[in-house]
Parts: C-alpha cells; structure tokens; sequence
C-alpha cells in the first residue's frame, strides 16, 4: 500500500504541476503561447504519461473521483478509499506549491489571476453561472469515468488505455475549459484553490460534489451496460 500511495502523490503531483503549470506558464505566453488547445493537452499528457508510468503500481486514479468512480463499478475496494483519496489530495497540494514557487519567480506575478483555479459565475472563464458549471463537471466526469471502465475492461484491447484515457481528458478540456477551467477532480481544484484563497476556496464544493457524482453515475453505468457484476 505504501508504494501505491506514493505512487499516486507523484502522479497527482505531476497532473497539478503539469496541466497547471502549462496554464500558469505557457498558455499566454506573449507570442508563443500553448493556448486553450496546448492546455488541453497538458492535461491530458500528464495522465497518459504517469498512466504508463504507475499504472501497474497503483493503477493511476489521480483523482479522488476516479477512485469513488471505480469503487461504485466494482473495481476498487472501499478500504482503500480514504488513504487513496488523502495521497491524490496532498500530491494535488505539493503540485501546485511548486508550481507556486517556480510561478512567483516572475515579475508581477499575483494568485489573484486565477492560479489555474476552477470556478463559476465571475471566476467562470467564459462567464457560465453554477448551474452550467455544476452540469459540465457531471457531465464531464461522467464521461471521463466511462472511457476509464470501458479501456481498462479485461475485454478491451491490450495496452492502449493510457491513451485513450489521455486522450479522453484532453477532449473534456478542449469542451469545459471555458466553462469552469476544466476539474473533473477534486485534487486538481484542490491544490490551487489552497494559494488563491477567497473565492477560490468557497467555490470549491462544486469541483468536488460534481466530479464525484458523475464519476458515481458513470461507474454504475459501465458497470450496468458492460454487464460486469464483479
């Protein structure tokens, strides 16, 4: 259990410092910057790459979400819930302190930009009020959850889940980063929404209670469609 719970700190770690790094760093960078599509894929490098990675050691959650997903679709067990769940949450924090760190180096640089934060109505990138952003990360999550049961079934074809999986997050980015800055995660909202402070914190709920109840939803569905009763 130990080496499966740090494990998924480094691969929290990586998720946070990765996707936000590169929305934090590179995304408006004057000139050359990644935009909304490099984001996109940012996010989803970080899961495909610790995927290959730590898939074999933890099976790759990242995401307390992804871990209650797969529980309520029988795949994970319920005692290892908790500590899974405390690994992702202080990988997501250590992530964005480092990015912190390397952020602050700049000139000018000021949390009250955003941080990579998730949020709705005014912290909204696009404006979208709490209902749009409380569907979205259903939605989202939702689907996400469904990709990760169908391309790690026993059935499916052997050794090309990380990409799918990968794949899968940069399209719910490519579609959601507008409406929320994309979490499907409640370790991802976590870490930055710590150093924002403020608006950042009292609006974490939502990128916690909706990430967990599409990936609750898109457990039991798979589970149901699959016809899986394990």
């Amino acid at each position: 259990m130990a080496n499966r719970l740090v494990a998924e700190f480094i691969g929290t770690a990586w998720l946070v410092l990765g996707g936000c790094g590169s929305a934090v760093l590179a995304a408006g960078f004057p000139d050359v910057g990644i935009g909304l599509l490099g984001v996109s894929f940012a996010f989803g490098l970080t899961v495909l790459t610790m995927a290959f990675a730590i898939g074999h050691i933890s099976g790759c959650h990242l995401n307390p979400a992804v871990s209650v997903g797969l529980f309520v679709g029988g795949r994970f067990p319920a005692s290892d819930l908790v500590p899974y769940i405390g690994a992702q949450v202080l990988g997501g924090i250590f992530g964005a302190a480092v990015l912190f760190v390397i952020a602050s180096g700049a000139p000018g640089f000021d949390v009250a930009g955003g941080f990579a934060s998730n949020g709705y109505d005014a912290h909204s990138p696009g404006g979208y009020s709490l209902i749009s952003a409380f569907v979205t990360e259903i939605a989202m999550t939702f689907v996400f959850l469904f990709v990760i049961m169908g391309a790690t079934d026993a059935r499916a074809p052997k050794g090309f889940a990380p990409i799918a999986i990968g794949l899968c997050l940069t399209l719910i980015h490519l579609i959601s980063i507008p409406v929320t800055n994309t979490s499907v995660n409640p370790a991802r909202s976590t870490g930055p929404a710590l150093f924002v402070g403020g608006w950042a914190i009292q609006q974490l709920w939502l990128f916690w209670v909706a990430p967990i109840v599409g990936a609750v939803l898109g457990g039991v569905t798979y589970r149901s469609v699959s016809g899986d009763k394990k």
